[in-house]
This record gives C-alpha cells, structure tokens and sequence, in this order.
C-alpha cells in the first residue's frame, strides 16, 4: 500500500507544438493549488511536436483525481483534436500479465522485484505454453495458466495457434490489464492483439534493436563478430522486433566468447532492460508518437 503523502496524479501530454503550452499547462495546475514534484518536457523539432509529464501531490488537490481529469479534459481541447494525454493516480494499483515459456531468467527478476515491493504493480497470472515455470510461479502465490501450443510439425498448426492465441487473449482480458509482458514468450503476437494492445504489450528482444531481429539473435551477432551485444524493451506490434522502443542496454564481447557465453551474458541485459522499461510503462513515464518513444525517466 503507497503511503498517502507518497500519492501523486500524473498528467502526460503530448500535441503539435506552438508557444503557451507549458503557460497553460502550469497555469491550469497553480489556479487548482496542485504542488508539482516533477515536470518534464520535450520539444521535436523535427516532428513539430510537444511532449509533458507532470507529477503532482494528489493531496494539495482539492478534488479527486475523475474531477481533475474532467478539468484537465478541457485545458486539452485548447490544443486541438490531436493532442492526446492521460490524468493517472499512482494511488491506484496498475494490473499485469505476464506471457513465458520456458527461458526463467527474466521471469525470476519480475517475481522477485514484485515480491520485494520494487515494482508499482500486482501480478493478476502468468500465462505458459509449457508448464515448466508452474512451480514458480505458484510458490509466489500467482496463478498460472497453462496454453500450450502446436509443435511445427503439427499437420494443424496455423489453425491450432490462433486457437491457442484465442484462449490467451481470453484470460489476459478477463484481467484488464494495464500491461501485457512477453518475458521470453518467444510466440509472435497476431496482427489483431497487437493492435488490441497497442501501448500495453511489451517485449524484451535479446539484441540491441534494429541489429538481428527475429530468431536466434545470438547466434546471428557471434557469426557477424560483434563486439557489442544487448537487449531492447519495446512495445510489440504487428512489425516484428519493430515497435516502438522503451529502453535498451548492451554487454561487450570480444573473439573468445561463444554463443553460450553471448546469452548467458546477454541474459543480464535481458533482465534490466526489462525491468526498467516495465517500470517506465507502469509509472507513466513513456509517451508513444508514431513508432518512437519519449520516455521522461
């Protein structure tokens, strides 16, 4: 449970910019008697766009946070119908699903960070398509469900994964959850989940994005002789290893390194890039334009 003077809203705000929005935006907070703790802006140039995020003491506002959306709604208009922007409560608990197969590391740091208070989220199930992770899984008292799917050279396998894809979104939306995290699901998303969780699906991918997307990217960084491996948090879409990106990190390497070293080493990566990313999304620090992030840490 957050301590109430720890509570906060926070207003994230993008739209094309122009002079006056940062006048407005603070002007609108002081007239509500709202004490900012944090503020953030970014200006494009390129793009000609503009982007806040404000954190303010839920407790020096004199209403609550549906009236102060209601307010803010208004203060938004001003800039057009293409200015997109969200009021939250940290004060309300942010939900998650978590998608595995059989890698644990990623899911191990999660279950601990969330178990250690690290991370501002309750895990509502993890959902496998092998049940080797059930165990831990249940011993942190989480549900976990287990969807598996068809083995290539199951003669009905593209019929037997949108049927498994199908069973997945059901439990995932039962939940409503404000994130859906492939911790090395290692299944690629359908075009229409990806578009149905457009903002909320997140990915880890085991390579520092755009470099080896797809399968087997260590393998494909040893046979290029890379001196630099990484990983990369992103939003899944329907364009493989290509949404937008969240946060990244990478590990040197040198000639002596096998591909097992390169993923026992990347896993490391893998684990906090993941983590930190997770975090952003679920503290409304990343602002999502076209296939590009703002990501105000």
């Amino acid at each position: 449970m957050q301590p109430e003077a720890d509570r906060r809203y926070v207003i994230t705000f993008s739209c094309p910019d122009r002079t006056g929005i940062v006048a407005r935006i603070a002007g609108f907070l002081a007239e509500t008697g709202a004490w900012i703790v944090e503020a953030a802006y970014h200006a494009d140039a390129e793009e000609g766009w503009f982007f806040t995020r404000q954190a303010v003491r839920a407790a020096s506002v004199p209403f609550d946070v549906d009236e102060l959306r209601a307010r803010f709604a208004a203060i938004a208009e001003e800039f057009g119908p293409e200015a997109t922007w969200r009021v939250t409560d940290s004060g309300v608990p942010k939900h998650a699903v978590l998608l595995v197969t059989r890698e644990a590391h990623c899911l191990h740091d999660l279950l601990g960070r969330v178990a250690a208070h690290e991370l501002p989220v309750t895990l509502d199930a993890v959902i496998g398509n092998h049940e080797d992770l059930a165990p831990l899984v249940k011993a942190h008292g989480i549900p976990f469900h287990h969807v598996p799917f068809p083995g290539p050279r199951d003669p009905k396998r593209e019929q037997g994964k949108v049927e498994s894809f199908e069973k997945v979104r059901q439990i995932v939306d039962a939940h409503e959850p404000d994130a859906i995290v492939l911790a090395r699901f290692m299944q690629i998303l359908p075009a229409h989940l990806c578009e149905e969780w457009a903002g909320r699906a997140i990915n880890i991918h085991h390579s520092f994005l755009p470099s080896f997307a797809g399968a087997r990217p260590y393998h494909q960084a040893h046979a290029r002789g890379v001196k630099l491996i990484g990983a990369t948090c992103h939003y899944a879409t329907a364009d493989l290893d290509a949404g937008p990106i969240i946060e990244q990190d990478v590990i040197r390497v040198d000639h002596g390194d096998t591909v097992s070293d390169m993923v026992r080493r990347g896993r490391d990566a893998e684990r906090l890039v993941l983590a930190r990313g997770f975090r952003w999304h679920l503290e409304d620090r990343v602002l999502v334009h076209g296939n590009k992030t703002v990501v105000f840490r």
